[in-house]
């Protein structure tokens, strides 16, 4: 696995994931907030597989 995630895209990611993951505890209390794994996730490995298929890359690589 390539890392196709960059530093902004990985920090929105990340910010997003926790936010979405608050509202299972706080908030409206759904079980939908668990949906915020997903970012969460890929931007801790910094790979997303639909990047992956569509070929994006917002690394910057040397």
């Amino acid at each position: 696995m390539t890392r196709n995630i960059g530093q902004l895209d990985r920090a929105i990611r990340i910010v997003l994931g926790l936010a979405l993951i608050s509202l299972v505890f706080v908030g409206p209390q759904t079980p939908w907030g668990w949906v915020g794994l997903v970012p969460l996730l890929t931007g801790l490995i910094r790979w997303c597989p639909p990047y992956a298929l569509l070929g994006i890359d917002t690394c910057n690589k040397p």
